[in-house]
């Protein structure tokens, strides 16, 4: 097997369930040293052992990426026991609890999404491209959405949060471009993660969204969190080295 991150330093927030954990695995399985991150820490835990048990050296580390000194502790730990950082993904972000049009949508809702998603974002691109320059490069990939892309009626703050997060990738590949960063942005569709069967659409207990999910995607079918997470690895690898300002759709030909 070519392992494409051995002794490479790799970052994960939102790892311990969905797209985030299948990349933590993923980059494990080729050989990482990962630093996984999230607000959840009994499943971040599992998480890590698991990756541990794969003989590889870990690190977790308790995060809410909306509070800038926890995104401060995580890069502190991350360089304390490794020294650097050479790949990151900022996966954590929340999909919201409402469905409704932009007047009607709670305030203190609405702002809290964009908190997280895009400052809590915002928060870690920063701090990972300061170590990246004293390391001399690395790459980075924001997970955003095909809300990101597209609108997304009824979840104004999580379109928005995710419009800015492939804005800010964009903007902030320009500016690394030669300081041997790259940075790329993936755009999932209707993935079968915690986030989206359990979360605001529910669509493990709605048939009828269920199959509108489904049909979204030219292939009819939902993704899995490994196929986004084979995406992420390729734009974290030099197989796509002459890629940066990407924002990838991975969304099974909706988008065709």
């Amino acid at each position: 097997m070519n392992y494409r991150f051995e002794n490479k330093v790799c970052l994960v927030t939102g790892a311990a369930s969905g797209i985030g954990m299948a990349t933590a695995l993923a980059f494990a399985k080729e050989g990482a040293k990962l630093v996984l991150a999230d607000v959840n820490e009994h499943a971040g835990r599992n998480v890590e052992q698991q990756v541990r048990d794969m003989s590889n050296k870990v690190k977790f580390v308790s995060c809410d990426i909306a509070k800038r000194e926890d995104i401060a502790n995580l890069i502190t730990n991350s360089i304390q026991v490794f020294g650097r950082i050479d790949c990151a993904v900022n996966c954590a972000g929340i999909a919201g609890k409402h469905t409704a049009p932009l007047h009607e949508y709670p305030e203190e809702d609405w702002m809290y999404m964009m908190q997280v998603n895009l400052f809590g974002t915002y928060y870690c691109l920063k701090e990972e491209v300061i170590q990246m320059l004293k390391g001399g490069g690395g790459a980075i990939v924001n997970v955003a959405s095909a809300a990101g892309l597209v609108a997304q009626p009824g979840n104004s703050p999580y379109a928005a949060s995710k419009f800015g997060v492939v804005g800010l990738t964009r903007t902030a590949a320009k500016e690394y471009a030669t300081r041997n960063i790259r940075i790329n942005a993936v755009c999932p569709t209707a993935i079968e993660t915690p986030m989206i069967m359990e979360g605001r659409r529910k669509l493990a207990y709605d048939p009828e969204a269920l199959e509108a999910a489904k049909n979204y995607q030219a292939m009819k079918r939902m993704g899995q969190p490994e196929e986004v997470a084979d995406v992420i690895l390729w734009l974290c690898s030099g197989q796509s080295s002459f890629i940066t300002g990407l924002a990838m759709p991975v969304d099974g030909g909706a988008f065709a």
